[in-house]
């Protein structure tokens, strides 16, 4: 009843505008992007222009926009001194949607008169109010401002921050309705050719917007694209089930004997929370309106695992070492996959025109929806997360779920948040295909796959930002428990610039998720014959030590000298699995190889100590090998090891006084230290105390 009366008043007030001849007024205030200042027939297109388009001919849309206005009456251009004021007022119309800010991010504007910006807007308001005391006010928050503006790094992107807190105010303050113009637009800087100016395009975007705001139509029922059948939700915690829907509709959610209902917000949101469901299989999950309803069946409940990275996560179990006696035991329906692939390979080849338009427009990964684990589907998962879950659910015998969004040869930047690197690391944005933070091979391959572009502002998966909004932003913040983790082959080139991009990548997610705890286990890279690789494994252990909630699984044993892809991934995917049963489930199980906890230096030895170091032996049976000692950094020898009560003890009459220490210091290397539970020691690099 309550849906019923909220949809009998939204329908008798557009009723009343729209009856006999009368048409409902629509005012689009602005500066030059309600104006279309860069589109080509701005008559037409401009996004007034089609909104216009979208209402119909009972709505009557003006376009008000004054290119260069200022919202501050101060600032260099104030709206209310402009002609285009001045006819908003005498259209008096029944709505008003107004969009100002973004030239009050100007320097001659926002630092001296920003304590005026809140006053002056709800003045603004009044105006249209006292002209039409009936009228909706619209207020939008405002359209981004790229990097590649001249005066984005001028102070640019912090007061846009600050404008937006101020526009949400003068909303709280007013009763003005928000609406986001900042958004919708913000994972697509190639809709704004001069950083500022959206396209025709990005016009669109903003028509839709105001047209759904103004008539509560959001094309009906909207879930989630993780939602389908064989589906698995987090156990043992409050999950936050959510969607879009016409404003005001009613909705109801059922699963396991509880019944939620929640109404469609003026935006179109709804969300319900369910309470905390215990591990099974075989539920049925029903969310419904009065005009339609989806049931999804056979969703489980268990533990869900985001599984991410480049081509070594992304590489397929049909694939690996062991496919043969791998593939025909995988038959388990409590192993449910969620297998996200691209649709076009970042390979060596030309993509076409329409498959560079498609990723231009973040529609990167092909459809996909939830599958039970049968031979079929496993194949072509990963197998690094395939043989992590198959080990967790092994242990835990509940339901596990593995989303899988890795992408081959993607780079660290491109899984990072566009807000993070345009505050913390904006020199990675600048012409990203020329600059040195981008491996060369990658940016030529992306070029490659590029060649057929006719744009200026190439997209690809290998830019910045790309694979987080084509692949993390559409999950939505579906539940999950934590993250696996496969990267670094494309990043390996530059240490110092991945340590930064990887902490800003893990608080990132972690911000999406909200979970300042989500746990992140990633593998170090392996042993191959490319220079860096020493010092990228060690930054990696670093980094391990660093961030919080993070573990990482030794590779190194298993790598291949000329391969970049060695194909032994069941002992990389357990030893992920190892930390996750460790340190998220309580298993009594040791977690990891031996990690370099100090040297000291005792008499004429060097005494090494480990973490995880009990039961230290060789691998193979043989002496210790690749330890070296040094007085100057950069002038190694090699030193005679041996193992004493699970200490290593290192010998040489080369160095008289050592000071360093490191281990396992080659791209491709067979260091042969394990522990009791046969798990390798990773490289290192110390000082000696």
């Amino acid at each position: 009843m309550k849906r019923f009366f909220v949809l009998l008043i939204l329908c008798s007030w557009i009723t009343v505008w729209t009856q006999a001849d009368e048409t409902v007024k629509v005012a689009c205030v602005g500066n030059s992007i309600t104006y279309g200042t860069g589109i080509v027939d701005r008559m037409k297109m401009s996004y007034p222009a089609q909104l216009q388009n979208m209402l119909g001919d009972r709505f009557r849309v003006g376009n008000f926009g004054k290119p260069g206005a200022t919202l501050l009456e101060k600032g260099h251009r104030p709206y209310r001194k402009q002609e285009e004021y001045q006819n908003a007022l005498r259209f008096a119309a029944d709505i008003v949607v107004i969009h100002l800010g973004v030239n009050d991010t100007d320097p001659r504007d926002w630092p001296d008169y920003r304590d005026n910006f809140v006053k002056d807007y709800l003045r603004l308001i009044d105006s249209f109010r006292e002209v039409n005391p009936q009228c909706r006010i619209l207020i939008a928050y405002i359209t981004p401002i790229g990097d590649r503006h001249p005066r984005f790094m001028s102070g640019t992107q912090q007061w846009h921050k600050e404008i937006q807190e101020a526009i949400k105010t003068v909303s709280e303050i007013s009763g003005a309705e928000l609406i986001d113009f900042h958004t919708p637009l913000y994972p697509f800087p190639n809709l704004f050719p001069d950083a500022i100016h959206p396209n025709e395009e990005g016009a669109g975007i903003l028509a839709k917007t105001v047209y759904a705001a103004i008539t509560g139509n959001y094309g009906g029922l909207q879930l989630p694209a993780t939602y389908s059948d064989n589906m698995v939700l987090q156990r043992d915690t409050a999950l936050c089930i959510h969607g879009m829907a016409n404003a005001g509709t009613h909705v109801t959610v059922k699963i396991a004997g509880q019944h939620k209902t929640a109404t469609a917000g003026k935006n179109g949101r709804w969300e319900v929370t369910i309470d905390p469901i215990r591990a099974g299989s075989n539920y049925t999950l029903t969310v419904s309106t009065p005009e339609t309803s989806q049931t999804f069946r056979n969703v489980a409940a268990g533990e869900v695992w985001l599984c991410s990275g480049q081509s070594n996560m992304e590489f397929m179990l049909k694939q690996d070492r062991n496919a043969a006696s791998a593939i025909p035991q995988a038959t388990n329906p409590d192993i449910r996959l969620f297998n996200m692939q691209g649709r076009w390979k970042t390979d060596a080849s030309e993509w076409t025109e329409q498959a560079i338009d498609s990723a231009s427009r973040l529609m990167y990964y092909k459809e996909t929806t939830w599958q039970t684990c049968t031979p079929v589907s496993a194949a072509n998962f990963s197998a690094v997360a395939y043989y992590f879950g198959k080990m967790l659910q092994d242990s835990l015998h509940v339901p596990v779920g593995l989303i899988c969004n890795a992408v081959g040869g993607s780079t660290t930047e491109s899984w990072t948040d566009r807000f993070s690197l345009e505050a913390n690391f904006p020199a990675i944005l600048k012409d990203w295909t020329t600059n040195d933070f981008t491996q060369q091979w990658a940016r030529e391959r992306a070029l490659l796959n590029l060649r057929r572009s006719t744009s200026s502002f190439k997209r690809h998966p290998y830019e910045p930002c790309y694979l987080y909004e084509a692949g993390i932003l559409p999950l939505e913040k579906y539940p999950i428990k934590g993250v696996i983790w496969y990267q670094g082959e494309s990043n390996a080139h530059n240490m110092q610039a991945h340590s930064r991009l990887f902490k800003l990548l893990v608080e990132g997610w972690r911000k999406q998720w909200n979970n300042a705890r989500l746990p992140f286990y990633f593998v170090q890279l392996s042993s191959l014959n490319r220079p860096s690789w020493t010092w990228f494994r060690d930054s990696q252990r670093l980094l391990m030590q660093d961030i919080p909630y993070t573990g990482m699984a030794v590779s190194s044993d298993k790598g291949d000298s000329l391969d970049v892809h060695p194909t032994d991934k069941r002992p990389i995917g357990e030893r992920l699995a190892r930390w996750t049963l460790c340190h998220e489930y309580g298993k009594a199980i040791v977690p990891s190889g031996p990690l370099f906890k100090r040297a000291t230096l005792e008499n004429d030895t060097v005494v090494v100590e480990f973490a995880y170091g009990e039961g230290l032996h060789t691998s193979d049976g043989k002496p210790l090998t690749h330890f070296e000692v040094a007085t100057y950094e950069g002038f190694y020898f090699p030193a005679r090891a041996e193992i004493r009560k699970n200490k290593v003890i290192l010998y040489t009459d080369k160095v008289k006084h050592p000071k360093f220490v490191r281990y396992g210091w080659q791209p491709f290397t067979r260091a042969n230290l394990v522990n009791g539970d046969g798990l390798p020691a990773s490289t290192f690099r110390g000082i000696i105390r």
